[in-house]
Formats: structure tokens, C-alpha cells, sequence
């Protein structure tokens, strides 16, 4: 018996006798394997918002370096505008 043409320009053919929908000879492993390279960078993308965690491209052992760098981030802008505050208002008072 042979295929039915489900979606020929995917090179998509069901089996009428065993009822399921096959490729016809063509292999989707390249683009499977594009997919799951994808799926990992998106993970990776995901858990470097947590900040917990090792990350693809890290030396191990780093797994807190997210953490340490939003803190050390937060204390020199907090810094910072503090500053910046605080010359508005002594000038303020100066002048």
C-alpha cells in the first residue's frame, strides 16, 4: 500500500495501514537539533534573570556572580543619585 501526500512541501506522508503521519525520507535532525541549541540559550537567557544558578558560557564555581554584580550595580547608581541629590540641595542652600 503507499502514502498518502498530507503536506508535500514539508515532505509530510501518512500511512494509511498504521494511521500515523511520517516524513518521506527527508530528515528534520538538523533542524531538531537547531531547536534544542535555541532552547538552551532561551534557558539560559530565563536564569540569568533569577540571578541563581551557572550559566552556559561561566567558569565553574561562579554560580552567585549575578548576584554580587546586581548589588555591586545597585550600590554605585544608589551612590550616585545620592550624590546628585544632595549637590541639588546644597546648592540650594549656598546659592
Amino acid at each position: 500500500m503507499g502514502y498518502v501526500l498530507v503536506l508535500p512541501e514539508f515532505g509530510l506522508v501518512a500511512d494509511p495501514i498504521l494511521g500515523f503521519v511520517t516524513t518521506a525520507g527527508e530528515s528534520y535532525q538538523p533542524i531538531i537539533d537547531s531547536i534544542v541549541e535555541l532552547d538552551t540559550v532561551a534557558d539560559d537567557l530565563v536564569n540569568m534573570l533569577s540571578g541563581e544558578g551557572n550559566l552556559l558560557n561561566s567558569y565553574p564555581g561562579r554560580d552567585k556572580t549575578l548576584v554580587y554584580a546586581g548589588g555591586v550595580t545597585a550600590f554605585w547608581y544608589g551612590l550616585a543619585v545620592g550624590l546628585l541629590i544632595a549637590a541639588i540641595i546644597a546648592f540650594q542652600y549656598l546659592g
